[in-house]
């Protein structure tokens, strides 16, 4: 990163069915994003401007949000610190980055397979657009709340997989060269940041701040369902400034490759088992304290996106460590 100023296929079963319908009521507070699991403070999109080297590889960021279906009331996404040039946010020069927000809902939204992909190519866009905003040098709504919708829960794509209705907000850079750095909430109030029972959120890439201290840890959890035998991590632009590792039920802190500047990185991971329909830990742990915007994402063994989830679906996983009893038998 360089210096600033301060999809697929689905091969779902029904077991994975069960297993994120029962585990989602077990995580009904999971509507920040990031999560308040994750350790990651903000979410990044440049204007398309921008060099990529400062960790932002596409400037285009989508996330998808699920309420369940038996949620009747409307409800907002809350969006904080949307615009671009006031206390958190990259500034190169002067502010010149506008950012753009798209709710979309209804057919296609997610369904199409190219809004679960990791690149802003034709169809991600799918679905029906119902708002959206485009926020700049703003300065009123620096360090604040703002709300878009409301959004009524049968307005989002209804999938039986995930048992509710799902929508897609788009964070866009149409402009300039400046880093936007902000966060999301679902919520059942314009005003304030009131949790939706049973909402929960994900997207395919993810594109955030890492923390800035030494030492500090972020995570993200994806999803491993029953058909995956294999998955793939790329991360881009870590500077090699911290350490990345696995944490799952089977396995404890496997260490993954780490990305240069500018550059990305990639390992592939065999999935045991005991890791199907549970979420692993992709730990991030700092090693110097600098501002550093990273992206990641993972693949499956047919080259499909896995879902990041902003809260872990079952929990976060516990290494399930095993224990040999040899009995002596032979008589003294």
């Amino acid at each position: 990163m360089k210096k600033f100023r301060l999809a697929q296929h689905n091969r779902t079963i029904p077991v994975l069915t069960l297993v994120l319908c029962l585990c989602w009521k077990q995580h009904a507070a999971a509507q920040a994003i990031p999560g308040a699991e994750q350790g990651i403070e903000f979410l990044c999109t440049f204007g398309k401007a921008s060099n990529p080297y400062y960790g932002d590889d596409d400037f285009s960021q989508t996330f998808f949000f699920v309420i369940p279906k038996n949620y009747k009331q409307p409800f907002f996404v809350r969006i904080f610190d949307p615009e671009v040039g006031g206390k958190h946010d990259l500034i190169k020069n002067t502010p010149n980055t506008q950012t753009g927000f798209y709710v979309y809902g209804g057919s296609g939204a997610y369904s199409n397979k190219n809004a679960r992909g990791i690149n802003p190519k034709e169809g991600y866009k799918s679905g029906i657009l119902l708002q959206s905003k485009v926020f700049s040098n703003q300065g009123h709504t620096d360090n604040q709340w703002v709300s878009i919708g409301p959004f009524i829960p049968n307005q989002g794509e209804f999938d039986k997989d995930l048992n509710g209705y799902v929508f897609k907000i788009i964070c866009e850079g149409i402009s300039g060269d400046d880093g936007n750095l902000y966060n999301y909430f679902l919520s059942s109030s314009q005003k304030e940041n009131k949790h939706i029972e049973g909402a929960n959120s994900f997207t395919y890439e993810i594109s955030f701040r890492l923390p800035l201290n030494s030492g500090t840890k972020c995570h993200i959890y994806p999803f491993v369902d029953n058909n995956i035998i294999s998955i793939t991590q790329y991360n881009f632009d870590m500077d090699d400034e911290a350490e990345l590792r696995i944490n799952s039920v089977s396995k404890n802190h496997v260490k993954l490759d780490v990305s240069g500047n500018g550059d990305w990185a990639s390992t592939k991971y065999p999935v045991t088992e005991e890791e199907k329909n549970t979420s692993l830990d992709i730990q991030f742990i700092k090693l110097q304290d600098r501002v550093n915007d990273v992206t990641f994402y993972m693949m499956n063994q047919y080259n499909e996106a896995i879902p990041l989830y902003s809260s872990p679906i079952g929990g976060k996983p516990k290494y399930k460590y095993k224990v040999d009893i040899i009995i002596n038998t032979k008589a003294r």
